[in-house]
C-alpha cells in the first residue's frame, strides 16, 4: 500500500491564474464561487492566502483540495480554523474533516460545479463516475466542512 500523500504542485500558468483570481476575489468580485483563504502559516505563524473555491452543498459548506496535501491544507490542520475573504467581507470559520466514505458525493458535487478548472487534476474521474471509483480516490482529497468559529 502506498502510504505517500499525494501532492500536485502549481504550475506557472497555474500560479499565474490564481494570482488573477485571488485579485479579483479581494476586489469583491467571486469568480463561480472563489473566496481567499487566510490561514496562519504551520512554520512561520505568517497569514498565508490562497484562492479556494467555496462549495455549498446540501445546506452546508465545504472546501475541496483538488491537488491533494497542498501548503493550504497543511497549515489549516495545525491552524484549526481560517477565514474565507471576499472583498471587504472576511468571515472566520473552524472546520471538520471529512472522512474518505463521507466524500464521494461531495466530490461528485465538486467535478459538476469545476470540472472545466480542476478535472487536470481527477486523472479522468469526472462527476458521473460510480460511486465506488469516487471512494477509490477519497484518500487523496482532503474535504473540509465549514463550522462556524
Amino acid at each position: 500500500m502506498n502510504t505517500e500523500k499525494r501532492y500536485i504542485k502549481p504550475a506557472k500558468a497555474t500560479n499565474a491564474f490564481n494570482n488573477f483570481v485571488q485579485k479579483l476575489t479581494k476586489l469583491g468580485v467571486s469568480v463561480l464561487g472563489s473566496r481567499v483563504l487566510m490561514v496562519r502559516g504551520r512554520k512561520t505563524g505568517e497569514i498565508r492566502e490562497v484562492p479556494v473555491n467555496l462549495l455549498p452543498f446540501d445546506g452546508g459548506r465545504y472546501l475541496v483540495a483538488p491537488r491533494g496535501e497542498t501548503q493550504w491544507v497543511r497549515n489549516l490542520r495545525v491552524a484549526g480554523e481560517g477565514q474565507l475573504r471576499v472583498g471587504k467581507r472576511v468571515e472566520g470559520f473552524k472546520y471538520r474533516e471529512l472522512a474518505d466514505e463521507e466524500k464521494p458525493v461531495l466530490l461528485r458535487a465538486y467535478l459538476k460545479r469545476w470540472k472545466f478548472e480542476v478535472g487536470v487534476f481527477f486523472d479522468g474521474v469526472d462527476a458521473k463516475a460510480p460511486e465506488e471509483k469516487l471512494l477509490e480516490i477519497a484518500p487523496g482529497y482532503p474535504v473540509f466542512e465549514l463550522l462556524p468559529a
